[in-house]
């Protein structure tokens, strides 16, 4: 398990993957080739993977991510020390918070 800020990353195994993660919608990188798993609303600074791979979003409210990482991949942040991850499938999950009546993801 890997974690950076609010964002934690838990390995999959390929067995585990759900089928419809072949078919799922792909996030599109951003202008600088990243596949952003969090950005942050106020500092506009992303938890982001750099290097080859995809990025799943599945559905539901809080549609966590499946990130596939063929070749390994880095986690990178402007204000955290970098993760290295080696190859394989990922369930990316964002922290989530209790309000009165309702959940919602932490925001930066």
């Amino acid at each position: 398990m890997y974690r950076q800020g609010d964002v934690l990353i838990v390995p999959v195994a390929e067995g585990a993957v759900p089928a419809r993660a072949a078919d799922g919608p792909r996030e599109r990188r951003d202008a600088r080739g990243r596949l952003v798993l969090a950005l942050g609303e106020v500092t506009g600074h992303a938890h982001a993977v750099v290097g080859p791979g995809e990025l799943v979003r599945e559905p539901g409210p809080f549609g966590p991510l499946l990130l596939h990482l063929p070749q390994g991949g880095r986690v990178v942040h402007e204000e955290h020390a970098a993760i290295a991850l080696p190859k394989g499938w990922f369930r990316v999950v964002r922290q989530r918070e209790y309000v009165p009546g309702s959940v919602r993801i932490v925001a930066d």
